[in-house]
């Protein structure tokens, strides 16, 4: 039996441009249906193709708890042209693994996203430019400063890249707020903790603190800054954008209360 949830931590890993050239090289299957729509059932909504339901990989019927999320994802279904492309339809995946995974593996994708935050990225400072070190003290402390007064603790901030382990008693306190968490708001908490590279940003996401555009630039900082030095890369820009469709699936997830949080 696939093991969901290995398949889910290695595709958050993946560059995205590593697994759009994955998914290129399969045979897409061509596009079947008119007209894709949210359709009620017991427990929500699911997503009709021409009046047969969309299934998850484990060929359960994919079922959303919230309209707006349904819609999307029917959104997503009816923005295919002549083949069915997942590459390009990073809510129906987050939905996939949400149902097919996370919600039978709860424990140990909350237990990853809290590893996540020992190691996060806010906490791992530049010694140098001046300039950079700035920046990240101005987009990152309040942040910090935020998620320190939720769980009653102090992270460790580092100089460089050297490890350094985070208070066992903020970890503990980080793990406890995820059982609050949906499914489908805990596979969209771990996708974008995987694409900010940061837990805390993550959650800030999550509960409001911080909006789409804040949490998206203060994951960037490092490089924003070399952009500005050195100027931009066409496929670096062409990455980043797909990282970005990728975000913004998973804030359309974590703002809906009733979807990420009980």
């Amino acid at each position: 039996m696939r093991d969901y949830l290995q398949a889910l931590e290695q595709d958050a890993a993946k560059d995205p441009e590593q697994r759009a050239r994955e998914l290129s090289k399969r045979e897409l299957p061509k596009r079947f249906y008119k007209e894709a729509v949210p359709a009620t059932v017991e427990g929500g909504f699911a997503i009709h193709l021409d009046g047969r339901p969309v299934k998850t990989p484990s060929r359960t019927m994919l079922v959303l708890t919230h309209h707006a999320v349904a819609q999307a994802v029917a959104d997503e279904w009816n923005a295919q042209v002549e083949v069915i492309n997942p590459a390009v339809m990073p809510l129906t995946r987050i939905a996939n693994s949400a149902q097919d995974a996370v919600a039978k593996r709860f424990a140990e994708v909350s237990d990853e996203i809290t590893r996540f935050c020992g190691t996060d990225a806010l906490c791992y400072r530049a010694d140098e430019p001046e300039t950079l070190v700035a920046r990240q003290r101005e987009l990152w402390d309040p942040v910090l400063s935020w998620a320190e007064a939720m769980f009653g603790g102090r992270f460790v901030r580092i100089a460089g890249i050297i490890h350094q382990e985070q208070p066992e008693a903020l970890l503990k306190a980080y793990r406890a707020r995820l059982d609050s968490f949906t499914p489908l708001g805990l596979a969209a908490l771990h996708t974008a903790t995987s694409l900010a590279g940061s837990a805390v940003l993550a959650l800030a996401l999550s509960d409001g603190h911080l909006s789409v555009e804040e949490a998206w630039l203060a994951a960037h900082v490092e490089e924003d800054f070399n952009v500005e030095r050195w100027g931009q890369d066409e496929q670096a820009t062409q990455v980043r954008t797909y990282k970005r469709t990728e975000f913004d699936a998973a804030a359309l997830i974590l703002g809906m209360n009733d979807a990420a949080q009980v």
